[in-house]
């Protein structure tokens, strides 16, 4: 029996099945292609006591996080909302060359740089070799580690402390979650602040984005949960904004509990008052969420098995773990779609993992005109309907997969 990762409570309650699937960004190489490749349970489960919502530790982060094919810097829409939440807290909180900015997970160094070009101390923590390399060729300090209490205490031991700690999409990234939420607070300052961004669960059930779910996403947080965990360690989350990012997401501040200059805002009150008034706080809210994702499946199949049927051509634009996720639950292979698009070139020439799609550079989508591109990431369709707008000239369309497929 699986344990819950906060309150170590049996988790007896399936939230969502999607069967089997391989790592969703492990891509395939070409000399792997008659190779075997692993496939790892992805079933969900609530528990029923706080209410966290999680996939067990079938993986070690360490097989996820150290070879990593997400770069950051490659979208332009996440470029311009890193380089704004950096104008935002340098003036909300008075950063300057006196104090320091930590992000665990800072990856390619997307948000860190807009710190160092304005003269503020910077540390990046980030395990994927690969692509910290990418922020130390920009002139960014980044150590190489996975965070936890261990990092956080040795930091703290050679005098490096954060008065902003930063953590972007990776609170869903850690199975060891209670050691990661220590850490964060052995090392902030004592009037220093942390903030966070994560996907919004409530946003993930209203919108069926089952495809958000993926082995490297080890927790689905609502606020009030996370709340519960933040509180367990001795840290108040006195103010929260919603984000459109990721397809909902929620951006935490949070403060050693007991800082009297940081009152709980009215912002925060309200969420958990709405998170409880949609069911967040009783568990047939959150199993009634698995019969959505089947329909959705059907639904997406349905409009690929007509487009094929009438000699339509069908593409995809991206190579993102969302999309992978989607592929193989809903056993879309090269029958479906004849390749996928991406522009970052360390996923070009791979393939797909378990649906073995090739991946090429979007030049290809104008050597072929086919008649629907599939937008994978779905979260940054305008980003890249921009981009490929051209596929209008031969009379393309875009399709949107989730929430409800949609034809543009």
């Amino acid at each position: 029996m699986t344990s819950c990762r906060f309150c170590e409570s049996s988790l007896r309650h399936t939230f969502v099945d999607l069967g089997m699937s391989p790592l969703a960004n492990n891509l395939v190489k070409p000399d792997q292609l008659n190779q075997m490749e692993p496939f790892y349970p992805l079933h969900v489960y609530v528990c029923d006591r706080c209410f966290l919502v999680q996939l067990p530790e079938v993986v070690r982060p360490e097989d996820i996080f150290c070879d990593y094919p997400y770069f950051s810097s490659y979208s332009e829409t996440w470029l311009q909302h890193a380089n704004a939440y950096a104008d935002m807290v340098i003036e909300r909180f008075g950063l300057n060359e006196r104090t320091r900015v930590v992000e665990i997970a800072s990856n390619d160094g997307y948000l860190l740089q807009y710190f160092v070009a304005k003269g503020i101390p910077a540390l990046g923590i980030e395990p994927a070799a690969n692509v910290a390399e990418a922020a130390l060729k920009k002139g960014i300090p980044t150590i190489i580690k996975f965070f936890g209490e261990a990092t956080a205490r040795q930091l703290a031991a050679e005098g490096t402390k954060a008065a902003l700690l930063v953590g972007n999409n990776v609170l869903a990234h850690v199975p060891k979650l209670n050691d990661f939420v220590s850490g964060m607070k052995i090392l902030l300052e004592p009037r220093g602040v942390i903030t966070m961004e994560f996907p919004h669960l409530m946003r993930l059930m209203e919108e069926n984005e089952f495809d958000t779910i993926y082995h490297e996403h080890f927790s689905y947080l609502s606020f009030t949960t996370v709340e519960k965990v933040f509180m367990a360690h001795g840290l108040t989350i006195f103010d929260v904004e919603e984000l459109p990012t990721h397809g909902g997401s929620l951006r935490i501040y949070a403060c050693h509990a007991g800082e009297t200059d940081r009152p709980v805002s009215r912002r925060v009150t309200e969420l958990r008052a709405r998170e409880e008034a949609a069911g967040f706080a009783s568990l047939e809210h959150y199993l009634s969420f698995g019969e959505k994702v089947n329909e959705t499946k059907r639904r997406i199949l349905d409009f690929l098995i007509k487009a094929k049927r009438e000699r339509k051509s069908v593409v995809g634009y991206g190579a993102a773990a969302k999309g992978n996720t989607l592929l193989n639950y809903c056993g879309i292979r090269s029958d479906f779609i004849d390749y996928t698009v991406d522009r970052s070139p360390h996923k070009q020439g791979k393939f797909l993992p378990g649906t073995r799609i090739p991946i090429y550079s979007p030049e290809m989508v104008k050597e072929t005109k086919p008649d629907y591109l599939l937008i994978l990431p779905w979260n940054l369709k305008d980003e890249v309907m921009e981009q490929m707008a051209h596929i209008r000239e031969w009379g393309g369309k875009f399709v949107i997969p989730i929430p409800k497929v949609e034809v543009l």
